[in-house]
């Protein structure tokens, strides 16, 4: 009997990941494919929420927080980092408009998760507001405890021609990939990838839902130019999330969440994500997205474009949502109701009448800070 378990023992850790699961990423069919072969579901701004908790924030853009995304089967989740009071925090464009708290908390939460799924690989792409240093990062990561799982890539310079499996990442304990933009890398922290080195994303700020395009945008590098895009080695990023205009008098933009249900949708309605992203893997030469960020990730829901695309239909694991708003009472009312006032005015400001700073103050708020220029939310 002792012969017959020592024989065995070589097999059984040849194949770890059968010990645990069949599943990579919700689906048995993934653990084969490569990180990069595959398209992983974005949930935009991740850590700002528009709930109770929130108020109902306008500047939210997800209706759940990010442990319960990830639960639903996001693999990519975004924030943007800031430094306030000498803390690095996610603030949606200001601290002072939406504080979702210590980045070192947000990363402790995707740690936990990350305990407790063994067989999920997940991607934090962090937008570097205030040019915060690898250092400065590392640090966050170190107090969060999560660098142990973090990938490291061949290179911090350079886009890697393929990317290990899924199963690899996983019997490897790399399940966390780190893109960050923008950033001066450091050898030191060879985890910190600057996103603009191994992503190419199209254009971002759609405000109108015939506007999507498939055409690169960022980095400069490969901007119009989708053949040079194609053969970087670098991974495509859909971005397809709308923002409202109602308030461009201003030079406001904020998430759209009245039309959202469409443009996250599988089908059916201009913008869609499903006719969208086909249009763009036609475009990329059969090159489907490695990831598609969206906001409100729920509605749609948008997970199905990416399980097309994936061609999963067997998904285990996953924690099934209402498609709804979830309870928020902002979703396709906001103009009516919250910001009616401030768009007449701003519609009359338009027209060419001169509003005074207190006619601002009265129906919105102090805008005064913003009125030099614009902002998106």
């Amino acid at each position: 009997m002792r012969f017959t378990l020592l024989a065995l023992l070589p097999l059984a850790l040849a194949n770890p990941l059968n010990k645990r699961s069949t599943a990579c990423n919700n689906s048995p069919d993934l653990c084969s494919k490569s990180y990069g072969e595959i398209t992983h579901l974005g949930a935009h701004d991740s850590p700002f929420v528009r709930d109770s908790s929130t108020s109902n924030s306008i500047a939210g853009d997800q209706y759940y927080d990010t442990p319960t995304q990830l639960d639903a089967g996001v693999r990519m989740v975004t924030g943007q980092v800031h430094k306030s009071n000498s803390e690095w925090r996610l603030c949606h464009t200001s601290c002072d408009l939406l504080d979702a708290g210590l980045l070192s908390a947000w990363l402790g939460d995707i740690k936990s998760w990350l305990d407790d799924n063994p067989n999920e690989v997940v991607t934090v792409l962090l937008v570097n507001s205030d040019s915060a240093s690898a250092s400065d990062l590392n640090t966050e990561f170190e107090t969060a405890n999560i660098t142990d799982y973090a990938y490291q890539p061949d290179s911090l310079t350079s886009a890697p021609s393929s990317w290990p499996t899924l199963e690899t990442m996983i019997n490897n304990s790399t399940r966390l990939v780190v893109f960050v933009a923008s950033l001066t890398t450091d050898d030191s922290y060879p985890y910190l990838m600057d996103e603009w080195n191994f992503v190419w994303e199209n254009p971002y700020e759609v405000t109108a839902a015939s506007n999507f395009s498939c055409v690169p945008d960022r980095p400069s590098s490969v901007s119009g130019d989708t053949s040079t895009a194609l053969s970087s080695n670098m991974l495509p990023l859909m971005n397809h999330f709308l923002y409202s205009s109602d308030l461009s008098s201003l030079g406001i933009e904020y998430p759209n969440a009245s039309y959202v249900a469409t443009t996250n949708a599988a089908s059916g309605g201009t913008g869609n994500l499903g006719s969208t992203a086909t249009r763009c893997k036609s475009a990329w030469s059969g090159r489907q997205p490695t990831f598609i960020l969206v906001d409100f990730f729920n509605r749609g829901p948008a997970i199905d474009t990416v399980d097309n695309l994936n061609n999963v239909t067997n998904a285990v694991g996953r924690t099934s949502l209402t498609t709804s708003a979830a309870g928020s009472s902002s979703d396709g009312t906001t103009i009516n109701n919250v910001f009616k006032g401030l768009v007449e005015l701003a519609e009359a400001a338009a027209a060419g009448s001169t509003p005074t700073m207190g006619n601002w103050i009265w129906v919105g708020g102090n805008w005064g800070s913003v009125l030099g220029g614009g902002i998106s939310l």
